[in-house]
């Protein structure tokens, strides 16, 4: 099993960086839609759908990902903050507001509707993100993916090592606060290594201070995108949301942090960069 994940991970990663550094940003932005095809397929799986809604919505939130991203310029023309803009606010209101109500009061995709809405809302945005940041360059788009790597990981060792204290055991019984400590601490660590070894230190003192609570935040919202996708399993009776990728299940249990975190960082770089 661990041969399979090693195998399959590694596979994932050099596959990224090929279509990451070699694609135009027109086939980069089909590839951001055919990842939002795969979420969306799997969505399906835990909403409930029969196969031909479940093919209905994974073509219609493939296409809407690239048509978005057509007209904000994700094709290489400009962006234009107009439309991204939206899709990013409705995302990160989502995750900072709604889900932690979410996932206290345990809610359930109780209609085709509702799970086509919030599916739309989990997917389509942080496939843009994926499109949009590329456009201020490769490293930037895996700089804010690692951050979501490191946070995983950084749970994982200190979960393991120091958890005592579940942090939603109702929901993924293996989490715990001292794990959650050490994703922040993990990616405090980090972000402060890339800043600095991109000039950081001719940064204000304020910007550098200002960067703890960003990338705190950041640790949070991927840590709630994780837990929301986890409730979902959950209440569908499935273990993983797919078996595309050997040993590591499907597509939305490898994304699931950065569908919550993307549009988040997507957003910032929006407002400070663009």
């Amino acid at each position: 099993m661990l041969r399979t994940r090693v195998i399959t991970a590694l596979v994932l990663l050099f596959g990224l960086l090929a279509v990451l550094f070699l694609l135009p940003p027109a086939a980069w932005l089909g590839f951001c839609a055919l990842v939002c095809f795969a979420g969306a397929w799997e969505w399906g799986a835990l909403a409930g759908f029969r196969t031909p809604l479940r093919l209905a919505f994974s073509v219609g939130a493939a296409v809407l990902c690239f048509v978005i991203g057509h007209f904000a310029g994700l094709t290489g023309q400009g962006t234009d903050p107009a439309l991204l803009l939206p899709a990013y606010s409705l995302s990160v209101l989502f995750w900072l507001l709604l889900v932690p109500i979410w996932l206290k009061s345990k809610w359930r995709l109780s209609s085709p509707i509702l799970a086509m809405l919030v599916g739309v809302l989990v997917l389509v945005p942080p496939a843009l993100a994926l499109a949009h940041l590329r456009q201020f360059g490769p490293w930037l788009l895996l700089a804010a993916m690692a951050v979501v790597w490191v946070a995983d990981i950084a749970a994982y060792f200190s979960g393991r090592a120091f958890g005592r204290h579940k942090l939603a055991p109702a929901i993924s019984p293996g989490k715990t606060w001292e794990g959650a400590y050490g994703a922040a601490a993990g990616v405090l660590l980090f972000g402060y290594i890339v800043a600095f070894s991109v000039g950081g230190a001719a940064q204000p003192a304020g910007n550098l201070l200002l960067l703890a609570p960003i990338l705190v935040l950041v640790t949070a919202v991927s840590i709630i995108g994780d837990l929301f996708e986890s409730l979902l399993k959950r209440q569908a009776g499935m273990k993983d949301s797919g078996t595309l990728l050997p040993g590591h299940g499907g597509v939305l249990d490898r994304i699931d942090s950065l569908t919550s975190t993307l549009p988040l960082i997507g957003l910032g770089t929006l407002l400070l960069i663009a």
